[in-house]
């Protein structure tokens, strides 16, 4: 059986439909072998789902067998100065996974998010990047920063942008839902899709969606 990771959904804690149990009660369905949770964060409350996470995580993670949960966080329209040190304090507070909100052409994210994205130590994951430039993705591979191809409508627009110049400088490249409610779940086989449907061969599509992921773990 094909393994499965997802490192950035949503729950209650910001703008998703399902609480924590809820959320990996419907990843194990869906036949996930890895999910983190990574709710939207700021100055206003990465404190408090941080520490929803981790209670969450002490209390129930071991009743959900076969299913690893990571506690993660999306840093997102936050002014881009403040990227990195709010990236530094997830990681210090219990965060397994930084991700930050890219400049997905369908937001109006700051400018020079992506930049600040994948120039912190701190952050794992620049997600959805738009029409991220040449220079950041550089940067992002020189970094070890993963670049999203997002499988969530509006965002996944320019999934094939990023494939591209990702493959241009060797950057690092993740297949992730972006689920925010139940239908959102991907398989095996969706994801595999997503990754094809960028411009990527079957052979890379599968080392994106098989083996990329174990580097986060």
């Amino acid at each position: 059986m094909n393994k499965l990771y997802d490192f950035h959904t949503h729950t209650i804690l910001s703008d998703g439909e399902l609480i924590c149990s809820e959320q990996i009660r419907h990843a194990q369905i869906h036949g996930y072998t890895a999910i983190a949770i990574s709710d939207h964060v700021d100055e206003s409350n990465i404190d408090f789902v941080l520490n929803s996470l981790n209670k969450f995580v002490d209390n129930e993670s071991s009743y959900f067998e076969g299913i690893k949960i990571l506690k993660g966080v999306e840093i997102t329209h936050v002014p881009p100065l403040l990227i990195d040190n709010l990236a530094k304090h997830a990681k210090e507070n219990g965060a397994d996974i930084v991700l930050v909100h890219g400049e997905t052409i369908v937001e109006p994210v700051f400018k020079k998010t992506n930049y600040y994205a994948v120039t912190s130590k701190y952050v794992d994951i620049l997600a959805h990047p738009g029409l991220i430039s040449e220079e950041e993705v550089a940067l992002a591979a020189k970094n070890g920063v993963f670049l999203e191809l997002s499988a969530r409508k509006g965002h996944s627009l320019s999934n094939g942008h990023v494939r591209k110049l990702a493959q241009k400088y060797e950057a690092k490249l993740l297949v992730n839902s972006d689920a925010h409610g139940p239908d959102d779940f991907l398989d095996y086989d969706f994801s595999l899709k997503v990754a094809l449907s960028a411009g990527l061969s079957i052979e890379e599509a599968k080392k994106i969606v098989e083996k990329n992921p174990l580097e986060l773990l």
